[in-house]
This record gives C-alpha cells, sequence and structure tokens, in this order.
C-alpha cells in the first residue's frame, strides 16, 4: 500500500502559549482503518481540523496523496470528506439538496443516482424532501455522513460520528464504512467507543495532551502492552490465599471461588506451571481454568495515565 496522508513536524500553538499540538508525525497507508484514541481535550479535533485546512498550523506541513494541503489546498480539500462532532446544518434547507449542493462544492457534476444510493444506505431516501428542521439528532447526523461522502472522497475523517446516536445508526454507519474500505477509501475515526475501534481498525494511535504516544498495528498493540490473566475456579471457596502462593500476583476474589493471575506475555516463563503445582501443593482443587486478553480500552487507560 502507498502513503496517501503524511503529516510531518505539526504543531499548534495558540497565542496564549498553549500548545494543542507538538511535533506530530504521521503516515497513514491508502485504504486503512486507523483509530485515533484520547480523552477530551488531547487534540484530536484540532489535528484533524488542520488536516482538512480549517485550522492553520504553527509549524509543519501536511500533505494529501502528494499535495500540500496550503499550496494545494483545493486539491487537498476535494480528496477529503469530513463528519465533524457539530451538527452543521441549515435548518430549512431539504435533505438531497443539502447532499447534492456538497458535490457542488467540491466541483463534482451531478449525479442523482449516487445521491440517492447514499441516502438509501443512510436510511434517509423517505426523508429525502424533508426540512433539516423536521428531522432528528440521529437523522440528522446521517445527513452529516451524506454529505461527507458526496463527492467521493479517498480519504474520510470521522469526528466521534456515533456520540449520542442510536445503535441502529452505529450498525449502519460501520456497515457503510466497511464498504467504503472494499472500494479503497482510506478512514481515519476517533471515537470513545473503544469497542468500535477494536472492532475495526487496522492501527490504533493514541494522542493525550497534543502528544501521539503511538501509532501501532492494533494486534501488535495489544499483543506487546496488553497482559493476560489466567482465571482459577476453585472446587471450594477459600477464605484467603496462602502464604506459600505470594510470590505470585494473584487476587482472590470477593466470593472465594476464582483466583486470577496476572502475567507478561512477552515473558520467557509465564510461571502457570509453577503457578498450578503451588495450588495443588497448597491443597486448593481446581474446578476449571480460563485465560482472558486485555482489551484494547486497558492499555489505552494505561498508556494515558502512564504519561
Amino acid at each position: 500500500m502507498s502513503t496517501i496522508l503524511s503529516v510531518e513536524n505539526l504543531t499548534k500553538r495558540y497565542a496564549s502559549g498553549h500548545e494543542a499540538l507538538k511535533n506530530i508525525n504521521l503516515e497513514i497507508e491508502e485504504g486503512e482503518i486507523l483509530a485515533l484514541l484520547g480523552p477530551n481535550g488531547a487534540g484530536k479535533t484540532t489535528l484533524i481540523s488542520i488536516i482538512c485546512g480549517i485550522v492553520n498550523a504553527s509549524e509543519g506541513r501536511v500533505i494529501v496523496a502528494g499535495h500540500d494541503n496550503v499550496t494545494a489546498f483545493r486539491k487537498t480539500r476535494s480528496l477529503i470528506g469530513l463528519v465533524p462532532q457539530e451538527l452543521t446544518l441549515g435548518s430549512f434547507d431539504r435533505v438531497s439538496d443539502t447532499v447534492s449542493f456538497s458535490r457542488g462544492l467540491f466541483g463534482r457534476g451531478r449525479d442523482d443516482a449516487w445521491v440517492e444510493q447514499l441516502l438509501k444506505d443512510l436510511s434517509l431516501w423517505d426523508k429525502r424532501d424533508s426540512e433539516i428542521m423536521t428531522l432528528s439528532g440521529g437523522m440528522k447526523r446521517r445527513v452529516l455522513i451524506a454529505k461527507a461522502l458526496a463527492h467521493k472522497p479517498r480519504v474520510l475523517f470521522l469526528d466521534e460520528p456515533t456520540a449520542g446516536v442510536d445503535v441502529e445508526l452505529r450498525k449502519d454507519m460501520w456497515e457503510i464504512v466497511s464498504k467504503l474500505r472494499e472500494d479503497g477509501v482510506t478512514i481515519i475515526l476517533t471515537t470513545h467507543y473503544i469497542e468500535e475501534a477494536e472492532a475495526i481498525a487496522d492501527r490504533v494511535g493514541v494522542i493525550s495532551k497534543g502528544e501521539l504516544l503511538l501509532v501501532e498495528n492494533k494486534a501488535s498493540l495489544m499483543q506487546k502492552l496488553g497482559t493476560k490473566q489466567l482465571i482459577v475456579e476453585l472446587r471450594t471457596a477459600a477464605n484467603a490465599l496462602p502464604p506459600a502462593l505470594s510470590e505470585f500476583d494473584l487476587e482472590l476474589s470477593a466470593d472465594g471461588q476464582h483466583i486470577t493471575y496476572t502475567y507478561d506475555v512477552r515473558a520467557e516463563r509465564t510461571g502457570i506451571t509453577s503457578l498450578l503445582q503451588s495450588l495443588q501443593q497448597a491443597g486448593l482443587e481446581l474446578r476449571d481454568l480460563q485465560t482472558r486478553q486485555s482489551s484494547l480500552e486497558e492499555i489505552f487507560v494505561n498508556l494515558v495515565n502512564e504519561q
């Protein structure tokens, strides 16, 4: 895959001296899905706004498909679609008109078939002649998505696209994302629903206090930074952990029925064999064993806390 978006030494500094972004470097491959995770105020929206040409950077540059987004603004903007957090729509505009108008803004000719397909995919076809002000919040979000896709962008930004929307819209939206990816569209999303990033992203970036802490393949990130846990179910509940087990990182459940052992998947020895032997020697009988991997959410929280 070729690089479609490059962010080089990007910094955003306000007159107050506050740095919203600090020397961000990022390369995004064509056709991939990148999830940007970070707490409120981390700089996610500022980064997207600079790439889309809405906000000026203090330092650094952005290259989209080989074009500088400052010196070739019109070209780069035509390659990008943006679904913003805010519901920025004209109250009296009709649904089909505002979507068609978005195509014209990017120099695209009229394409009624494409607009119809978009509206049908987003369950908006029966609302095509409705004024925006008559729609629910979820329907307005669907219109924003349709507007962002109207000119068939090669790069699509989704800034908290499913925040506060219904489950049906979230399902529809991820189906559309899957179709777009099949067509080679590059997708960058920010989300507070970490399970969504875990489900659909190829790579994950973590941003906090204006710094990009890492960008890595999702599977390898979970492998490298994640921990595993062995949950031991006891045949008979224990009142306390025997002193002989103190060398292990163990936690006894409140009901005394389960012992949880946390271990590093990267270690040469996990210690599981020694633990099982020690449990037997301590007179604890096992009913069942199971393991669980750290979730992306746990990894994200740990990274931010470490910073």
